[in-house]
């Protein structure tokens, strides 16, 4: 494991934006990845930036290799359950990704009644809602207790916010047909029953998560952009749970919820956006870092810094772009 005076040392050098000027027309940025897009794929860079509550933050070290080398790490362990986008993975912080037919929906899958952004189970199990994009939920839960069953509560994808929505709205409004969405609940579950089964044999309990799926072109529906990363996902350490869950506190958790807790606490808004200081940034950093080496059972070892990070990147990434 990477050492906190190693991650503090690195606090300055988190790679926050991966633009290149010669390939500027291609370029599209998210909340966290840098996207090139060319003839059939596109070139994902995993940078250091934090989103939460629809804001980025700022950075946090490392995160852009724990994201994309715990993704890849999903996606070969899943490859036998639905295909994937990825064609390589020429660096820590990068992958080349086959260019699909997206659905435009997110599908998130929850095991535990929690969460507190807008679209979270408990924060709409609080006000009094019982019937959750479609799913009915009982009366007498309280916050962080397990479904009898896992539960798919799908989003519909935004620039700025995510909004809730029904497997029957899905199917009224033409998003996706009804034989195709019952194919992609197959397959989330059958993701989600996978992650829980490997997050269970690390000691760790896997909460809930999201997927985006669309179609290769093969014709086949494949899994995209991430796979039970820290930023999709919500885990929490096994061992404690229990007894904290007993005694009302909130579990152990290694991944962006822990952040999402801080912003509350700190009176996050739209008007008043906390800043990260280098505290709460090397807190997250650890946290992912921990996750990375407890799901993939190896060491995390940071990328060669004998050259600046988007040199290195973009001789990674180079060969990929027609000449």
């Amino acid at each position: 494991m990477i050492t906190r005076d190693q991650l503090r040392n690195g606090l300055g050098n988190c790679l926050a934006d991966a633009h290149y000027e010669r390939w500027h027309s291609q370029y599209r940025q998210g909340k966290v990845r840098d996207i090139y897009l060319l003839p059939e794929r596109r070139v994902l860079i995993a940078t250091d930036r934090q989103s939460a509550f629809d804001h980025v933050l700022g950075t946090i070290p490392f995160k852009g290799q724990v994201l994309n080398r715990l993704a890849q790490f999903w996606f070969e362990r899943t490859r036998d359950i639905v295909a994937n986008q990825v064609i390589a993975v020429p660096d820590g912080n990068v992958t080349i990704a086959e260019e699909l037919d997206m659905f435009p929906v997110e599908i998130v899958v929850r095991g535990y009644l929690t969460g507190s952004s807008d679209t979270a189970a408990w924060t709409h199990y609080s006000r009094g809602v019982r019937l959750f994009c479609g799913v009915p939920l009982p009366e007498g839960m309280v916050k962080n207790q397990p479904f009898d069953a896992p539960i798919i509560t799908p989003t519909t994808k935004a620039e700025d916010h995510d909004e809730s929505i029904s497997r029957d709205q899905i199917v009224e409004r033409g998003l996706v047909a009804a034989d195709t969405w019952e194919q992609i609940e197959e397959i989330a579950l059958a993701l989600f029953a996978r992650g829980t089964e490997v997050a269970a044999e690390r000691g760790l309990i896997l909460v809930d998560t999201k997927y985006e799926m669309g179609r290769n072109a093969a014709g086949e529906i494949a899994v995209a952009d991430e796979i039970h990363t820290p930023d999709s996902s919500r885990y929490w350490i096994r061992e404690s749970f229990r007894d904290r869950h007993a005694r009302g506190e909130e579990p152990e958790s290694l991944d962006k919820e822990f952040l999402r807790l801080w912003l509350r606490e700190k009176g996050i808004s739209d008007d008043n956006i906390p800043k990260l200081d280098d505290d709460i940034r090397v807190q997250v950093a650890e946290r992912y870092m921990d996750l990375f080496e407890r799901v993939t059972g190896e060491e995390f070892t940071a990328a060669s810094n004998d050259i600046p990070v988007k040199d290195r990147i973009e001789k990674a990434i180079e060969p990929f772009f027609p000449r």
